[in-house]
């Protein structure tokens, strides 16, 4: 994998390390002096500019030592094969550049190419139900196999989700990081951190080093939904980073979904609010294709029933939803036994229609 870097970039980092300097004010400079050199060399009596940062900018210790750091930085670009894009680059992404907050720099890993094509972010709750779960990898899946690029923060539950349905179809998908790339969060993702690099690109606005504190993530939202076309919520309580992502992006003018979930589920709160505020009502991927105007003509959806061998198992099929149902509530309802219920449900599970879960809990799949 070749590693991108721009000519500019120990300039750029240079700047980036001058204490004090964020990245709005970095952006600011840029829309000004268009190059880092032409900021490095800024005028000292530039009115337009705050005689601090004009001070800070001719302070030659505090240059020297940002510099030493840039290039430290840059031997850990080097040594971990993360390339590097700023906004004066031609490989910066077009929808970022549009954002009034974007980040003037991005850190990569992998085909930043990925991001001139069509994509949709799918986001929501890091404690999953079984029923989110299903739902972001088969939306994700649907997305993916559609050719549309599935974006999302590599967090644990849906986030997760939606990147391997992306994935396990073929797809390409976006993990966009609220700290270094050098840097593995969660650690128990460290396995899907190398596939998204592989099917796609992992991307940060942060320099290598920088730890996963918690006020990065609210702030990485704004790229997950800049990337993206629309935004689909899948869970989330009603005080999530989700949430934030549906704002961002409706401030984007972007489209946000939401999946609607159970009426008893605290993971329904947030999805149910948004519902209620006018976002688009999702069901199947084709809900998503077409406001989006990515599908000419809807899809069906393909019934279980057609599936199913003889009555029997129909029966017991019908028994069952995308939600959990005790194996007591499916005996009470289909009126069989309990030897006949087991044998009929091993049947469909190894058909792929439903799924055990823990507690002698079953679940119907809905396929796409």
């Amino acid at each position: 994998m070749a590693v991108h870097i721009s000519d500019a970039a120990l300039d750029w980092l240079t700047i980036s390390f001058l204490p004090g300097i964020g990245s709005a004010t970095i952006c600011r400079l840029a829309e000004r002096y268009r190059t880092p050199a032409a900021i490095i060399a800024a005028p000292d009596n530039d009115p337009d500019i705050h005689p601090r940062l004009i001070r800070l900018l001719s302070d030659k210790k505090a240059f020297s030592r940002s510099r030493d750091q840039a290039n430290e930085q840059l031997e850990t670009l080097y040594k971990h094969r993360i390339s590097f894009t700023s906004i004066d680059d031609c490989i910066y992404p077009d929808q970022l550049r549009v954002l009034a907050d974007h980040p003037p720099f991005l850190f990569y890993q992998g085909a930043i190419a990925s991001l001139g094509k069509p994509s949709v972010a799918l986001v929501g709750s890091r404690s999953v139900s079984s029923y989110g779960a299903m739902v972001s990898g088969m939306l994700a899946g649907g997305l993916a196999s559609e050719s549309i690029v599935v974006v999302s923060g590599l967090a644990l539950g849906v986030d997760g989700c939606a990147h391997r349905g992306a994935i396990k179809t073929g797809g390409l998908t976006v993990g966009v990081l609220g700290c270094g790339l050098d840097i593995c969060y969660p650690k128990s993702h460290a396995g899907l951190y190398r596939q998204i690099i592989d099917n796609g690109v992992l991307l940060s606005e942060y320099p290598c080093g920088t730890r996963p504190d918690g006020f990065r993530f609210p702030a990485r939202n704004r790229i997950i939904s800049g990337l993206s076309m629309g935004v689909v919520v899948v869970e989330a309580a009603l005080k999530s980073g989700s949430l934030i992502t549906a704002r961002l992006a409706l401030d984007q003018g972007k489209e946000v979904f939401a999946v609607p979930g159970r009426i008893d589920s605290f993971r329904s709160e947030g999805t149910h609010l948004l519902i209620r505020q006018g976002a688009h009502l999702v069901q199947c991927v084709d809900d998503i294709l077409l406001e989006l105007d990515l599908l000419c003509k809807p899809g069906k959806r393909r019934e279980n029933r057609c599936n199913v061998a003889d009555e029997t198992e129909q029966r017991v099929l019908d028994c069952l939803d995308v939600y959990p149902v005790d194996i007591d509530t499916i005996m009470r309802v289909s009126g069989f036994d309990g030897g006949r219920i087991l044998d009929v449900l091993l049947q469909l599970e190894l058909q792929g229609l439903i799924r055990q879960l823990p507690g002698q809990m079953y679940e119907k799949i809905i396929i796409e």
